[in-house]
């Protein structure tokens, strides 16, 4: 698949996002650069769009105006939503280590020539295919085009998206999708970024239920590792969240876990955080930064900025 190096450079970025280590920056930047030296020689141009072609939305099949089935296509969806969002990760870093270069504004000069990454349809959804094609299964167990709400941060706060990035999960649910384990972990994170507790919640035991063995792993079948990872990731994401550029604690709190303690937890740009709730309102947390720094946080219904020193903790 042509957009395999770029997703997995994308965790790349996001170890970077976490820990801010530079040194980790200055080994990663030779790969990650390589991986959008790749996506710009790959795409060409079209109706004076950059796309990518020949390309698929994994898996799944679209049906033409004429009946037919068809799976290849140019720049469906994700493969937008990767690519945008590993050439901002590569900007990023490239900014943080001082790198000034051509190949930097070769990325932004393609950047604006690319379609948009999340295109909404008539009916409401954010578009899966460059065209409105009707769906061969509409309960397909990929959710591809939402990978701009999970686990990239394009669709972030951005209510019209939000609601578009909804109605196409619950479409794709009501028909029967999210059926395999690691499918399921993966709505289990999309619920999360649309802080709906409840939903996250209902998925979690249908994970549990319906595709766990009784060792615990994931039951593809035979065994994926991706649902017992992407269940875990769900739970963090469900109490912390990072991607919007400001910590929200508890976003996705399912009224079952009404009482809790986490520590040890991490956020986006250097922050371990320890906290505590009850009745579903959070009643102490430490925050331990990295570096000297401000930041917006989010909690209880309240929106404020920390100035945060280097390795003290701060209390709310």
């Amino acid at each position: 698949w042509v957009m395999g190096a770029a997703w997995l450079c994308l965790h790349l970025v996001e170890h970077y996002n976490f820990t801010c280590d530079l040194e980790f920056a200055k080994k990663s930047y030779p790969t990650i650069k390589e991986a959008c030296r790749f996506l710009l020689d790959f795409m060409v141009e079209h109706n004076g769009q950059l796309v990518t072609v020949p390309s698929i939305s994994p898996e799944n099949m679209y049906i033409m105006p004429d009946g037919r089935y068809g799976m290849l296509t140019y720049s469906p969806a994700m493969d937008t939503q990767i690519a945008v969002s590993l050439f901002k990760g590569c900007k990023k870093i490239a900014s943080d280590l001082n790198i000034n270069s051509d190949f930097i504004d070769e990325i932004e000069k393609a950047e604006s020539k690319m379609p948009p990454a999340v295109k909404i349809g008539s009916d409401g959804r954010i578009m899966e295919w460059i065209e409105e094609y009707g769906e061969r299964e509409r309960g397909h167990r990929h959710i591809s085009h939402l990978f701009a709400l999970y686990p990239s941060d394009i669709v972030g706060d951005d209510e019209t998206m939000l609601a578009a990035a909804r109605k196409s999960l619950e479409t794709r649910l009501s028909a029967g999708g999210g059926h395999t384990g690691w499918s399921m972990a993966w709505i289990i994170n999309m619920w999360a970024r649309l802080r709906d507790g409840e939903k996250l919640f209902e998925c979690i035991i249908k994970l549990l239920k319906n595709s766990t063995l009784p060792n615990l792993l994931d039951n593809h079948p035979p065994f994926q590792i991706d649902g017992n990872f992407g269940a875990v990731a769900g739970i963090a994401e469900a109490l912390v969240q990072s991607h919007n550029g400001y910590i929200e604690l508890l976003p996705a709190l399912p009224s079952e876990w009404k009482n809790g303690h986490i520590k040890g937890f991490v956020a986006r740009g250097g922050f371990e955080i320890e906290m505590a709730w009850k009745d579903s309102k959070i009643i102490g947390a430490k925050i331990k930064s990295i570096k000297d720094c401000e930041i917006g946080i989010k909690y209880n219904g309240i929106c404020k900025t920390l100035n945060l020193s280097k390795d003290k903790i701060f209390s709310l």
